[in-house]
């Protein structure tokens, strides 16, 4: 994903805006020419609470889903629409609660909710490994990953475990590891998006 800061008082509800990068689907629009990659619009909120995440966070998502949406369709709508949808995104450093998921699961908006933890203070010795950017769970409703849904139901989240005995979520599609990937080039990232307007 490529994500940038666009929080502040009037943000619509969004903190962070950008794009997810994914593998083409091995549907029949694949072809020779077709780059490797599709682009995704992501709606980011973020949330730092001690308290565990309620499901008012997800239906004040939902509303910002359908506004920006709704927005960009209208904005857009005499040139073709160059991504092939839009994901809600929920960051936590708290716990969701189970009527957060279930409000997730059951909602016709593309959602993807990400725990991430606080990290633990940072050590001033030297020799104490410290994790920093550690995804606590990572989970996703039908809308988003299902047959139906927004990824086809081509992609799915695994938990990786390290040598540690941790782990964390990871991307897979097609038994294969999904690695992080944005265009390098500005003329890489146009052509990418001249391809999906087909």
């Amino acid at each position: 994903m490529s994500l940038k800061r666009v929080g502040g008082k009037s943000d619509g509800g969004v903190d962070l805006l950008g794009w997810w990068w994914l593998p083409l689907s091995s549907g029949p629009q694949s072809t020779s020419i077709t780059p490797p990659r599709r682009r995704i619009r992501v709606l980011a909120q973020c949330k730092a609470e001690k308290k565990k995440f309620s499901p008012n966070y997800v239906r004040e998502m939902e509303g910002v889903w359908h506004m920006h949406v709704q927005a960009h369709s209208l904005s857009e709508s005499s040139t073709p629409v160059s991504e092939l949808g839009t994901v809600a995104l929920l960051l936590s450093e708290s716990n969701f609660t189970t009527a957060t998921l279930t409000r997730a699961l059951g909602s016709s908006v593309p959602f993807l909710l990400m725990h991430l933890p606080s990290p633990p203070p940072i050590s001033s010795d030297s020799r104490v490994e410290t994790a920093l950017g550690e995804v606590g769970t990572a989970f996703w409703n039908p809308a988003l990953g299902g047959a139906q849904g927004l990824l086809r139901g081509e992609l799915d989240v695994r938990w990786e475990r390290d040598q540690r005995g941790g782990g964390r979520p990871g991307l897979w599609y097609h038994d294969k590891r999904v690695q992080n990937w944005t265009p390098d080039t500005p003329e890489e990232y146009v052509n990418g998006l001249e391809d999906t307007d087909r």
